[in-house]
């Protein structure tokens, strides 16, 4: 009996989207023949995508902006389909055409070889993922990592990328099979608009990521606690500024490391916010890494920050992998308050405190008591650690994908 074929399309870099990596790797270990389709749209990314090709053992398909010429003619064909959808012609095709110019080629990379399921990651797939499967008489699916439509703040210059997304979602989703979603909150929404239900798989990692059991760090500085915050770009919107300014009211001493691309330049505004509270000494900043290193690196530092804000309204519904790999790698949370981080508060216990960043006062009571109490610190690291090898890592999480494809092919 032949393979089963799954084809997964992403209109980004796999090098930005560790999610369909793992997937990929999943799937194919599960003896599936996978062929992976993404859109190469950032140029300086080449590179790191380069390394993550090298190593997988699927098939992959980049496709390419257009060039040049055919670029920007792309472009005013999409601001003219944008514009065709508001004046009131709401046929999908226009939505689609009008949501992104990477659609087209997507969508014919992707009908290029038969498939029996094809696996669509953000909007951009959907309408390729549909023509593929629709070609070959096959199954779909979809993966939630945000609730697309709640990424947008709800105001007049967003309507009519708003309505453009409410129309292809309200197409191609119900027409999935196979429906996952990176958090219950962003599954409950979609539940709520369209009737859908989508599995919860949530943003963890390997286990092999992680270092043994025990060999957890007690941070950089042994005179002052580190907090470790990364995300693939330091910017605006990101939390770090109330941490910041709650630094200068610690009784204790608390590092702050920030790693990212600073590629906006954002990094000076965070330094001018430091002079300005007087911890310009405790902030330092890290360069990017590789999504595989991301768990080790951050075993070397006491408390891991995750400090999403609730706005716009998609990243209260999140569970960034942040949260996942501090605790892979055995480092306890600050977590912002935000709904989808209360919930799961709940599960984490002493491996994370919960604070309002707009108390300084939160932020300022549970770094002290990490800061002043050594022994609660390596208590909540263990229990951080435990939790992710037992119970938030990928080794767990993939069966949950693996189950229903197969029950679907």
């Amino acid at each position: 009996m032949r393979a089963k074929k799954v084809c997964l399309v992403t209109p980004g870099h796999l090098a930005s989207n560790p999610r369909i990596v793992k997937e990929a790797d999943a799937l194919h270990e599960a003896g599936y023949e996978v062929r992976v389709v993404y859109g190469h749209t950032t140029p300086g990314v080449a590179s790191l995508d380069e390394t993550v090709i090298a190593r997988a053992p699927w098939m992959v398909e980049r496709v390419n902006l257009p060039i040049r010429p055919f670029y920007l003619a792309r472009r005013v064909y999409q601001e003219f389909a944008r514009s065709a959808f508001a004046w009131g012609l709401s046929s999908v095709r226009w939505a689609a055409s009008g949501h992104s110019i990477i659609t087209p080629a997507l969508a014919r990379a992707a009908m290029a070889q038969p498939a029996d399921l094809f696996i669509g990651h953000y909007l951009a797939s959907l309408p390729a993922i549909y023509d593929a499967a629709r070609l070959n008489n096959a199954k779909m699916g979809f993966d939630a990592e945000d609730d697309h439509l709640d990424e947008l703040e709800r105001n007049p210059a967003n309507r009519s990328e708003f309505d453009i997304r409410r129309r292809i979602e309200a197409q191609f989703i119900s027409k999935c099979e196979h429906l996952t979603a990176a958090s219950p909150r962003i599954a409950q929404a979609y539940k709520e608009r369209y009737g859908v239900e989508m599995m919860t798989v949530l943003n963890v990692f390997p286990r092999e990521h992680a270092l043994q059991a025990g060999s957890f760090s007690t941070g950089k500085d042994k005179d002052a606690l580190s907090v470790y915050w990364f995300s693939q770009t330091i910017g605006p919107g990101r939390g770090l500024e109330p941490i910041i300014l709650a630094m200068a009211k610690l009784r204790r001493r608390v590092r702050l490391f920030i790693r990212g691309s600073d590629h906006l330049g954002y990094s000076v505004r965070l330094r001018e916010l430091a002079a300005e509270s007087g911890v310009a000494d405790l902030l330092s900043f890290l360069p990017s890494a590789w999504p595989e290193e991301m768990v080790r690196l951050a075993a070397a530092y006491d408390v891991g920050l995750a400090s999403e804000l609730n706005s716009p309204p998609n990243r209260a519904k999140c569970l960034s992998n942040k949260i996942f790999t501090y605790l892979l790698a055995g480092v306890p949370v600050l977590l912002s308050d935000t709904p989808a981080q209360r919930d799961l508060a709940a599960e984490l216990g002493n491996a994370a405190s919960l604070v309002d960043l707009d108390s300084q006062d939160q932020i300022v009571k549970a770094l002290d008591a990490w800061a002043g109490d050594p022994d609660k610190l390596m208590r909540d690291k263990a229990h951080a650690k435990l939790l992710g090898d037992t119970k938030f890592n990928w080794d767990i999480e993939k069966s949950k994908i693996l189950r229903s494809v197969s029950r679907l092919l």
